[in-house]
């Protein structure tokens, strides 16, 4: 755990249970808080404080620990009543000893039971604690036909333990952090020791050491782009998984995961642009329909970026357009461009799918009705959008919901937009110019000092044959090179 304060910061505790109690009260607001409580109590013959947020407590945990310190004689605890309660009353695993007053606030209000012992400047954390938390169920973002149905939740011990589940090596690690002076949210670290990239692991370690913030209300996007940053670089520098196989995938590959408290997704680094293109389905299906899948999710992730300004540039200049794409062309012009007609459909469609995230369900149907007849209808036929513009606005549109990473798709769309307006500007050699800005932006992104474009720059043959096809389980022989791994076979 980093230190949040230099060591003539931290406070001792005092033997005088009285100044401790005092101190803790005013500190943590007990009076304040009606959730916070503090219980003074007497055992062994000695006076005890037990400190404890409710609602985080296993209320039966402690009924049964305070039963059993009941029944403790009147001397009990005159002597060496820290070692006396560990190694023989409080029959407890998670048990810890605390010796500064920032510990104990940090420990109470992590949700653990802290006990103050009179006479004693230590303090003693019971981590018998519950959140609230729903089941494991399937992530919305990442279905698959085929496979295991449990995903990651708020709770970070329960993803740790479904990664657990699924790579039972003592050489996984999981070290654990503290980021945040105020929220103080708890962050875990994932590899396999022998397997990852000890540089990786301690380049990782700083930067959350380096991060200084009062809170992280939005978790693991917040850790992101403190640890990231080019945060005008619309492409994703991690990639988010809800699924503990596709995390235990990547573990097994090298790469380092980052499991933030409160957030159901679990960041996967370093990664490259092909990370975010390929699926779970793949991998449960046989080869050569994977190959098939992927194949037909390149081509609409390729669509949902070129096809619209593609389209536009051929009709603005017509010597470069095909006979075969001759049909395209509107048969009549419009009051309103071309490049107004795409540029206000992606707008609508940018709205749908924001009033999509925010209408109920029962609902969903009806706006579905309201946007496909009441508006896209009813344009057409008074001649605001033209038959082809629907039609490849709606291809882009299907290409965009296919991509597998959420926030591979919203870069894309992005920057289909800034294609369209190029194009729009500068006709179809705007769009050559655009095509090669955006592939050179993609060779210039790193991630970890990772090369966002491998394997295509720098080039890696054998690596680009596993990321153009799903090959056969025991043709997956080799890590990826890019990662630099410590053990680079898998057999």
């Amino acid at each position: 755990m980093p230190d949040l304060l230099t060591p003539q910061e931290k406070r001792p505790l005092s033997t005088d249970i009285q100044q401790n109690v005092d101190m803790l009260n005013q500190e943590l607001g007990v009076e304040k808080s009606f959730d916070l409580l503090c219980r003074e109590l007497e055992y062994g013959g000695k006076r005890v404080a037990l400190y404890f947020v409710d609602g985080l407590a296993k209320d039966d945990i402690m009924n049964r620990i305070m039963e059993h310190l009941a029944l403790l004689g009147s001397h009990a605890l005159h002597a060496k009543a820290i070692k006396k309660l560990l190694e023989t009353q409080i029959g407890y695993l998670e048990v810890e000893i605390v010796g500064d007053l920032e510990g104990v606030k940090t420990a109470v209000l992590s949700g653990p039971l802290v006990f103050l012992i009179d006479g004693e400047a230590q303090a003693i954390a019971v981590d018998a604690r519950t959140y609230p938390a729903r089941g494991p169920a399937e992530p919305d973002l990442e279905r698959v036909v085929r496979g295991s149905r449990d995903g990651f939740v708020e709770t970070m011990i329960f993803n740790t333990a479904l990664t657990r589940r699924r790579i039972r090596d003592p050489q996984l690690r999981m070290e654990y952090v503290q980021v945040g002076k105020r929220s103080k949210t708890d962050i875990v670290v994932a590899y396999l020791e022998d397997v990852a990239n000890p540089d990786l692991v301690t380049l990782i370690r700083n930067k959350l050491h380096e991060i200084e913030i009062d809170g992280l209300p939005m978790a693991e996007k917040t850790i992101e782009e403190l640890m990231f940053g080019r945060n005008w670089n619309p492409y994703p520098l991690v990639r988010y998984t809800e699924r503990p196989d596709v995390a235990a995938v990547h573990l097994l590959e090298g790469h380092v995961l980052i499991y933030v408290d409160t957030s159901p997704s679990v960041m996967i680094t370093p990664t490259t642009f092909f990370h975010h293109v390929q699926h779970a389905e793949e991998f449960r299906q046989k080869p050569i329909i994977g190959v098939y899948v992927r194949w037909l999710r390149f081509l609409a992730i390729l669509f949902s970026i070129l096809l619209s300004p593609f389209w536009m540039a051929l009709v603005m200049d017509p010597a470069y357009l095909p006979n075969f794409m001759k049909w395209t062309v509107p048969e009549k012009a419009l009051a309103v461009s071309l490049l107004w007609q795409l540029l206000f459909a992606e707008t609508g469609l940018a709205l749908l799918r924001m009033a999509a995230i925010h209408t109920p369900n029962p609902l969903g149907a009806a706006l579905g009705l309201v946007a496909a007849l009441m508006v896209g209808q009813v344009a057409i036929d008074i001649g605001f959008f033209t038959s082809e513009v629907i039609l490849f606005t709606s291809i882009a549109a299907i290409g965009t919901f296919a991509t597998p990473s959420y926030e591979l798709s919203l870069a894309n769309q992005l920057i289909r937009l800034l294609l369209l307006v190029i194009t729009g500007i500068f006709g179809f050699w705007g769009f050559v110019i655009g095509v090669v800005l955006w592939l050179f932006l993609l060779v210039r992104t790193k991630s970890l000092d990772t090369p966002y474009f491998w394997p295509l720059l720098p080039f890696n043959w054998n690596a680009l044959v596993h990321v153009l096809f799903r090959s056969p389980v025991e043709w997956n022989t080799k890590r990826p090179k890019i990662l630099h791994p410590s053990d680079p076979t898998r057999k």
